[in-house]
């Protein structure tokens, strides 16, 4: 989003030296109190294929660069707000694998080049002390500097988004309890290096070329090296598909501007081979991206998918107008599955209007600004099972400019250290879920969840109405403080600037609100009415458990607070405006006569023990399996293991013909009781009633599995729906994997929909 233009207003003792990373010249505060990472709640967040370890958890002969939450430091972005700096040589970081891995994902940061251009090194990678590679890192997609839009000249003072990310491949897999260094070798090309995480992950082989496929580089003539730009000769592969798979081998492909997809799915060898990248040399306008057409071009696209690639840019700098993203125009009944977003503007910016489009079992990492935004009438439309980091304005917008939004959700997702505004927020719309996330680490003018009417275009008819569902979100050391404002913003705020929050129900369950580097729960601006809380557990605050600034009405039930860094828990300067109704259990956050005055400064580390979320949170109903990880062990054609699992009965995944066994797998994201599978085929006519033959089987680690149900024959009628229930004694199950032998219809499996409940 872009952001307030009010002049940045920065103690010049936030500033970084350029040649070399500071150490902090903050007044020293209370030490952070040791606190989980993003990846510690079962069952929320997105699941995703590595592990990920702290710097500072490693064993190492580095430096810590301490704790901050301080816009302009170092360790105020780092994930947990510390990292570990190597400025020698043979300095390390040594972490142990704890599951096997061939590669890593190094979050990272370097000084800056004096002039602001970058400067480039590279880091040793080690095995068990033997040298696996040398990885090139850079600073050119990090360090900006001065007010928003934001520069690359140091000499506008204020640097910030310090960090970026490196990603290779080992060559071979390293077995649990191998040591894995990162070392620096020399200073000569880079004084000193900061590290972050770093997530192992075991990749899996290239995918091949599905049967009957086009063939970007055998057919069309692409370049596989990077050598010249395949914008054409994607575009014409792409053009010329009817309804077949356009597959992208394993390559490095050079894009000058964007190819523009409608009725296709582009596919690739996975998102560590196929990578699509580039930006026109002189055009600097004109970027790699795949976009739909816009409504004014006769769109929205339809039934795209793009899946299994990545998508990792050239674009250094921010400027709003440069259409520069990894994806962007309007797709609807449309699927972006696995893939990698890296070094764009934007991972998704969707100009609708448009309905139904998903973006799944993603990462999107290093963008100069958002990380997805739903802009302008995007409609039953979602982002799910998606990882988010480092995106330099908010991870995860709706922004409903001037034409409502509608039915929208982002669920299951982590978003982690945007470096401006919020984790997660929706500018206006109406019926929006936003549920089983994590966030985490937000660094400035922004916080963990937003709900407002602000922006251009956000009043009446699209402004936020209807029914929104806040539920099951953890906030992990979410708010920060606002440099335009000069006080904080709550990890959970509402903002009525644009007109008063008025006619919608909003409410907000079962969440966690935990190491709040403010206050907890915030209004701000306008009227806001209709809000409920309920089943809220906050574990410290910065300032306060409630920051007052508006008039609102709001009920609070079983509401528990504790350790509130401020004796009086409620900030309210507006009186009786605010009026709080309270049913059930509410324990330390409400007062019978508020404090109004001066803002304290933020007092971190205020939790005896380390954050949990608490046992009485229950579990997730419903669907368990829907939009969740799901693995094949085949497919034909266009027919991917993800249809059964998007909640779209006419979409479905079908195996290989005559090639029993077949499975079909899906990770829950965390052990859960399950006791009914609900299997659905299209419930066309055309589907003639079939037998299949199938097995339910279960496991814990995605590895070792045992039989939850016998093999059975299962009917699907269309007359009666279609549909087939597996029913079993309760199990608890993290994975559940389907085993087909036989199908009387055709000779393959296939499944529509693969719907797991508890009971």
């Amino acid at each position: 989003m872009p952001r307030r233009s009010v002049p940045l207003l920065v103690s010049a003792a936030l500033t970084l030296a350029v040649s070399a990373v500071a150490v902090s010249t903050w007044p020293a505060s209370p030490a952070l109190a040791a606190g989980p990472s993003p990846f510690d709640f079962p069952g929320r967040g997105a699941t995703v294929p590595f592990a990920e370890q702290e710097a500072v958890a490693g064993a190492s002969n580095g430096t810590s660069t301490g704790t901050s939450r301080f816009y302009g430091q170092l360790s105020s972005e780092a994930s947990g707000r510390e990292a570990v700096t190597l400025d020698a040589a043979g300095e390390y970081v040594e972490f142990t694998l704890t599951q096997p891995a061939n590669a890593v994902t190094f979050r990272y940061s370097i000084p800056d080049s004096p002039s602001g251009t970058g400067r480039d090194a590279s880091l040793d990678v080690r095995a068990n002390g033997t040298l696996v590679k040398s990885v090139p890192v850079t600073s050119k997609y990090s360090w900006y500097y001065g007010g928003y839009p934001f520069s690359n000249n140091p000499g506008d003072g204020s640097p910030h988004h310090f960090y970026d990310e490196a990603r290779t491949l080992f060559g071979t897999t390293y077995a649990a309890g191998t040591k894995i260094r990162l070392q620096v070798s020399s200073t000569a090309q880079s004084p000193s290096f900061t590290i972050d995480v770093a997530d192992f992950e075991n990749v899996p082989a290239p995918i091949g070329k599905p049967s009957g496929a086009i063939d970007v580089v055998a057919d069309y003539g692409a370049d596989p090296t990077g050598a010249r730009d395949s914008t054409a000769q994607f575009q014409a592969a792409v053009n010329a598909s009817s309804g077949r798979v356009v597959y992208v081998p394993q390559g490095n492909y050079t894009l000058y501007s964007h190819v523009i997809v409608d009725r296709v799915t582009l596919a690739g060898a996975g998102p560590w081979y196929t990578v699509l990248g580039g930006r026109h040399p002189t055009q600097r306008n004109l970027a790699a991206g795949i976009y739909g057409k816009y409504v004014s071009e006769g769109g929205p696209s339809q039934n795209v998918t793009v899946r299994d690639l990545a998508v990792i840019g050239d674009i250094r700098e921010r400027v709003d107008a440069d259409q520069v993203n990894a994806f962007g125009g309007a797709m609807s009944n449309s699927v972006i599955d696995n893939v990698w977003m890296q070094h764009t503007k934007v991972g998704a910016w969707m100009d609708g209007p448009m309905d139904r489009f998903t973006i799944r079992n993603s990462r999107i990492l290093d963008q100069t600004a958002d990380g997805v935004n739903f802009h302008i009438g995007v409609t039953n439309s979602s982002v799910t099972n998606t990882f988010v980091r480092n995106t330099g304005d908010d991870g995860l917008a709706m922004w409903a400019e001037n034409v409502p939004n509608v039915g929208n959700s982002f669920t299951r997702n982590t978003v982690v250290a945007p470096i401006l505004a919020n984790n997660i927020v929706s500018y206006g719309g109406r019926d929006i879920t936003i549920s089983d996330n994590v966030v985490s680490d937000t660094v400035t003018n922004g916080g963990g969840l937003h709900v407002a009417n602000r922006y251009p275009g956000v009043n009446g008819p699209t402004a936020v109405a209807g029914t929104w569902t806040l539920a099951r979100n953890t906030l992990l050391r979410a708010g920060n403080s606002d440099y335009n404002w000069q006080f904080g913003v709550g990890a959970i705020w509402f903002d009525a600037l644009n007109g008063p929050i008025t006619g919608a129900a909003i409410t907000i369950t079962d969440t966690d609100i935990l190491d709040s580097s403010y206050a907890a729960l915030h209004w701000i601006e306008g009227q806001s009415s209709g809000i409920t809380l309920s089943n809220i557990n906050i574990q410290g605050a910065g300032t306060y458990a409630l920051q007052v600034q508006a008039p609102s009405q709001v009920t609070f039930n079983n509401v528990r607070a504790s350790g509130i860094a401020q004796p009086n828990p409620i900030h309210n300067c507006v009186g009786s405006g605010f009026q709080i109704t309270r049913t059930g259990t509410n324990t330390g956050w409400y007062t019978d006569t508020p404090y109004c005055g001066p803002w304290p400064a933020p007092q971190w580390g205020n939790t005896t023990t380390p954050p949990t979320t608490p046992p009485t949170t229950p579990p997730v109903s419903g669907n368990l399996a829907l939009n969740r990880p799901v693995t094949a062990t085949g497919q034909a054609d266009v027919y991917a293991p993800g249809n059964a699992v998007d909640g779209n009965a006419n979409t479905y995944w079908e195996s290989p013909n005559n090639a029993w066994p077949q499975s079909l797998t899906v990770d829950l994201g965390a052990a859960r009781s399950v006791s009914r599978i609900m299997l659905k085929l299209p419930p066309a006519a055309a589907w003639a009633t079939r037998t299949q033959t199938l097995s339910v089987l279960g496991s814990s680690d995605g590895s070792s599995f045992s039989t939850v149900k016998s093999s059975a024959g299962y009917t699907f009628n269309p007359s009666s729906g279609n549909t087939a229930t597996v029913s079993f004694t309760a199990t608890t199950q993290r994975y559940l994997r389907l085993t087909f032998t036989g199908n009387t219809g055709w000779p393959a499996g296939q499944v529509s929909e693969f719907e797991v409940y508890t009971s």
